[in-house]
């Protein structure tokens, strides 16, 4: 996959101009799209709801495995972000409706000690940030997009939302969040990509070499 990370750095980029309203919620080196599009490696998983849960574990006072009723069950709350994606595109006014992580957490016991965060999802995958991060007001599990539930190529049931970041730490398919003492990259982390990922930043790749990726969003699937 590190493969992947140097084909993007070398890649031509694809100059779109941005209306002057709203260029300063434009990243440097983004495009911005109306539509959605669909990038994430491995097939679409598919779930017996009745036996699906989300585990919360690491360093809490109480671990939990939560079932999806229990979730939705939780306080709702829905939100317009803007979202971009390391690959170069921007959605503006994006609405998504979901349990924030701020409503979510402290039913756990949050100790002291937890100073970043795991979130693992489907098939086999990993994303890292510090705690702070994944406490921010509009940093939630989402559920539904647009009014609609998520589709399976979106993440459904669950998906985390992490809108200030690019979009591979917005996870899709989430099955478990770990709190943790120490940081460890996660799988795009480990591949050559940025360990943070602020798009204001252009923090895309690790190392020095920061180079912009190809717009191969353009061939690929949309919802």
């Amino acid at each position: 996959m590190h493969e992947k990370a140097e084909r993007l750095k070398k890649a031509p980029v694809r100059k779109v101009e941005t209306s002057p309203e709203v260029a300063h919620r434009v990243p440097p080196g983004q495009t911005i799209t109306e539509r959605f599009p669909i990038l994430h490696e491995g097939e679409v998983p598919s779930y017996d709801m009745s036996t699906w849960t989300l585990r919360v574990f690491g360093e809490v006072e109480e671990e939990r495995v939560f079932t999806y009723d229990e979730l939705i069950a939780l306080p709702q709350t829905k939100q317009m972000n803007d979202i971009h994606c390391v690959t170069r595109w921007t959605k503006l006014d994006t609405e998504w409706e979901g349990i924030r992580i701020a409503d979510l957490l402290p039913l756990l016991g949050v100790k002291p000690e937890a100073k970043h965060v795991m979130i693992y999802g489907d098939h086999d995958y990993e994303t890292n940030m510090p705690i702070e991060d994944f406490l921010r007001d509009n940093v939630m599990l989402a559920h539904s997009f647009d009014g609609k539930p998520l589709t399976g190529k979106h993440g459904w049931p669950l998906r985390l939302l992490v809108p200030h970041l690019y979009f591979w730490k917005s996870a899709k398919w989430i099955r478990g969040i770990e709190l943790m003492k120490e940081d460890r990259p996660g799988f795009w982390e480990r591949n050559g990509f940025h360990n943070y990922a602020d798009p204001f930043e252009e923090q895309r790749f690790s190392g020095e070499d920061l180079g912009l990726p190809e717009d191969e969003w353009f061939h690929k699937e949309f919802d």
